[in-house]
């Protein structure tokens, strides 16, 4: 197998704050110097990446006034021209600044969370400008670390109203964008609002526009809770909720590690990207990673080809298990196709259930479900040796 060589038709974006981390951590400062966004964008585009992600904080520093802001947007609307990249979505930091310690939408404080939906607003515009599809909604600093700090129903109701009048305003702009919220257990709070995809899923339900809100389900945030990242991305799916990814690398529930994707868990890996095949989703692959603060430069570059290289590879394994005609008769064997009929025919209640002849419950008790062949021929076609 050779190495593939990724295309913009790939659709692969980068979140501007991956490439241009600059290697802080809480117990380190910077080992790289800060990135110019219009760098980033020449170097991306020379890897053969489709677009890109930002916050409003990682273009236009945080409070720059409002004419230096604007000779920032418009150099980067040149860039992106030069470049032939696409802003694919965007989002808005309500985590770095001091004022959103006690976090954005759900703080304790009323003129927080109304400077936060101002903040939000203002850079929906931009987006919206710049052509993004999808803005992404990471409540990082939405949580506490103590019980009696929060009133959680009390915060789910201001989290409620952020998004229905963040709903109201694009429906009003009349613009083409959805939101996608970013499930986390924990990092940097405690314990983080909407944890997880399930949680988020629920919360959609409330909203006054739950058409307008999905899900950007992010590998790291799943497995730090010890979750399976492919069982999330295929619920989200099967919800019609799966608006954007975000794809890394974890090493099971430790802090956010952000490795390039493939690094870390690879066989979930594995599983993440055959789950996004087989359920069709088209949007953006998105990688949210962050070069380790080891690297200079150059190493910024290898691990962003990398996270291309092995999605790409990772793709053509997938393909190739479900193509293997050994495969296919394990599958067989092992009744993965009966899963997709129905338990009850059609015309049948539970009186028909109930007045059916039971089955033989020791044979089938007795009979082999065949999942270890099934699993050893993922494994054999992830190892490379099919």
């Amino acid at each position: 197998m050779t190495v593939p060589t990724p295309t913009p038709e790939d659709k692969f974006s980068f979140g501007l704050w991956t490439v241009a981390y600059a290697g802080r951590d809480p117990f380190g400062e910077p080992t790289r110097a800060d990135m110019d966004p219009v760098y980033a964008l020449e170097k991306l585009a020379s890897l053969g990446a489709y677009g890109v992600n930002f916050h409003d904080d990682d273009l236009i520093p945080f409070g720059t006034d409002e004419a230096p802001r604007q000779q920032i947007i418009d150099r980067w609307k040149k860039g992106l021209a030069d470049t032939g990249l696409v802003v694919t979505t965007a989002t808005t930091n309500l985590f770095s600044q001091p004022i959103f310690k006690d976090g954005g939408f759900t703080s304790n404080d009323r003129d927080v969370r109304r400077y936060a939906i101002k903040k939000v607003m203002r850079n929906v515009d931009l987006a919206a400008e710049l052509g993004a599809k999808v803005y992404v909604a990471w409540g990082g600093r939405e949580g506490a670390e103590s019980g009696a700090a929060k009133d959680v129903q009390a915060a789910l109701s201001r989290y409620k109203e952020a998004f229905d009048v963040l709903g109201e305003f694009v429906t009003d702009r009349g613009y083409d964008l959805r939101f996608a919220l970013e499930p986390k257990p924990n990092e940097p709070r405690g314990d983080i609002l909407l944890p997880t995809i399930g949680h988020a899923l629920a919360f959609i339900d409330e909203l006054e526009r739950p058409e307008l809100v999905g899900l950007n389900p992010e590998i790291g945030h799943e497995e730090m809770a010890g979750l399976n990242a492919a069982h999330g991305y295929a619920q989200a799916l099967w919800h019609d909720k799966l608006f954007h990814i975000d794809l890394n690398g974890q090493t099971g529930p430790r802090y956010d590690q952000d490795f390039r994707f493939g690094a870390g868990n690879v066989r979930g890996a594995f599983w993440v990207v055959d789950t996004l095949l087989a359920g069709g989703y088209d949007g953006p692959v998105h990688f949210d990673f962050k070069t380790p603060r080891t690297e200079d430069d150059e190493g910024v570059w290898v691990a962003a080809q990398a996270c291309m290289t092995n999605y790409l590879v990772l793709r053509e394994k997938a393909l190739a298990f479900r193509a293997d005609p050994e495969v296919q008769e394990a599958l067989e064997a092992a009744r993965l196709p009966e899963l997709a009929t129905p338990t009850l025919a059609d015309g049948e209640g539970w009186a028909d259930l109930e007045s059916a002849a039971t089955p033989d419950v020791e044979a089938l008790g007795a009979r082999g479900a065949g999942f270890e062949r099934l699993d050893q021929l993922a494994l054999e076609h992830l190892y490379g040796v099919r």
